[in-house]
């Protein structure tokens, strides 16, 4: 019995969260119809569709949670908690992006450290693939979960505790249109980069491997809280 009533809670979970999605498909729709005049069409446009697709995959969930017994839609569920922590291996369309350090010389009086790739400079380009919709993400074959760290270590770049040299690979996987373009925008990170004589390239991929994160999960002070207290 309590593999069924798993299955039932998980039901109703992904039923509310389609409620959820009506609403802001709603409320997305108003918005487009209210600030055409001021905003790009196109971007707009996008977003619609991005909630529409979103709608579609929540009602698909909902329909394979109905027909599956109680252990299948627990394991599913299960399945889907891994992923999002990063602890499968997962594949998909995406991007390759690939930074070095610049050639260019510094000129007399300049900074070097201007022409080498740092931790935020990194991070910049992170944080602009999870705003474009990245679902996973990897640096030189580690992954990137909420607990992980970039950071500068000498001429190295530390990421999970792992040193690394330039060049740096950072694979993404995501609407690969969508990503490119959220690294190319004009006064965006990879022209700002590119500015200094980093180099950056950028490479659409029909398939992205990104392994399962390789380190250890501890908790020392967290821990879950207990319904009714």
């Amino acid at each position: 019995m309590l593999p069924i009533k798993q299955g039932q809670a998980a039901i109703a979970m992904v039923c509310v969260v389609l409620g959820v999605m009506l609403a802001v498909q709603f409320r997305t729709t108003q918005d487009i119809k209210a600030s055409v005049p001021y905003q790009r069409v196109e971007d707009l446009s996008q977003q619609l569709s991005k909630v529409e697709k979103e709608r579609e995959a929540l009602l698909s969930e909902v329909y394979a949670l109905r027909t599956a017994t109680g252990t299948e839609a627990t394991n599913r569920e299960l399945q889907r908690v891994k992923m999002g922590a990063g602890l499968l291996p997962v594949e998909g369309p995406g991007v390759i992006v690939t930074i070095d350090d610049s050639k260019r010389p510094a000129k007399p009086g300049e900074n070097a450290n201007l022409y080498l790739i740092h931790d935020d400079d990194i991070l910049k380009v992170i944080n602009e693939l999870r705003a474009a919709g990245a679902e996973a993400i990897s640096i030189n074959d580690q992954r990137l979960i909420a607990s992980s760290e970039i950071r500068c270590a000498g001429p190295t770049l530390s990421v999970n505790n792992t040193r690394y040299s330039p060049p740096y690979e950072i694979s993404a996987i995501g609407e690969p249109k969508t990503l490119e373009s959220a690294l190319k925008l004009r006064g965006g990170v990879i022209e700002t980069l590119q500015f200094w004589g980093i180099q950056v390239g950028v490479k659409k991929q029909d398939l992205v491997k990104i392994p399962a994160y390789k380190g250890v999960m501890q908790f020392q002070y967290a821990k879950p809280v207990q319904e009714g207290k």
